[in-house]
């Protein structure tokens, strides 16, 4: 009677280690695409921050990044015109300072990031899990002190609204973002609820049914 008690634990046992080894061998690859923030110039690749991102999370299993100290966002685009790149399950976009930096304009700056953009989607297996870093403001270093801390805080800190709505056909913007983490931060209401998200998702079902189906669609169809 003891030995038929301790057979279906060990079975469970068994799968449990089974379980537990599927979920955390899932081999995620992880595309890291940016300059000299992105493959952390002057320190160790270690410390960059891809290769901290795959050390803390044990999901992903390796990283690829395409990055140089100086890049703009025309020369990342040159360099991902003449590579074949596989699907990745994680990619992720911080470019743009160089434009600043160079004294490029802000009109050419939107442009091509949104190609970028447009480009990181299409190279992973889930758009969602695609997300851009916003530039970091170099102006608190020696070196951009000595460049003008207030230029350089108003250029890459204080975000023309062109910039921020260059995400808002591929789901939510920088600024709704940064409105969100606000929220969290204080305690206050998002100014974009779960209700809102619900709404505009069937608004786009409606709008697509309609055209398939040549007929007016009401939203109360499908909330």
């Amino acid at each position: 009677m003891k030995y038929f008690f301790k057979i279906p634990f060990v079975i469970l046992l068994f799968f449990s280690c089974s379980k537990e080894k599927e979920i955390y061998q899932s081999n995620l690859r992880y595309l890291a695409l940016g300059d000299s923030y992105t493959i952390g110039e002057g320190i160790p690749f270690e410390h960059s921050y891809p290769k901290q991102i795959v050390n803390e999370i044990s999901l992903i299993d390796s990283v690829r990044v395409i990055a140089k100290t100086g890049w703009t966002t025309d020369e990342l685009i040159d360099t991902l015109d003449n590579v074949s790149l596989p699907k990745y399950d994680i990619i992720s976009l911080l470019i743009g300072v160089n434009n600043q930096f160079r004294g490029y304009s802000i009109e050419n700056y939107v442009k091509e990031f949104e190609n970028l953009l447009v480009r990181a989607i299409n190279y992973s297996k889930n758009k969602s899990n695609v997300f851009v870093l916003s530039i970091p403001d170099y102006g608190v270093t020696p070196f951009g002190k000595s460049r003008g801390k207030e230029k350089i805080y108003s250029e890459t800190v204080v975000v023309d609204e062109d910039i921020l709505d260059a995400g808002s056909h591929h789901g939510s913007t920088f600024y709704e973002h940064k409105g969100f983490i606000k929220a969290i931060q204080n305690n206050t209401e998002a100014e974009v609820t779960l209700d809102d998200g619900l709404k505009a998702v069937a608004i786009g079902q409606a709008a697509e049914l309609s055209i398939k189906e040549k007929r007016v669609v009401k939203l109360s169809e499908l909330l």
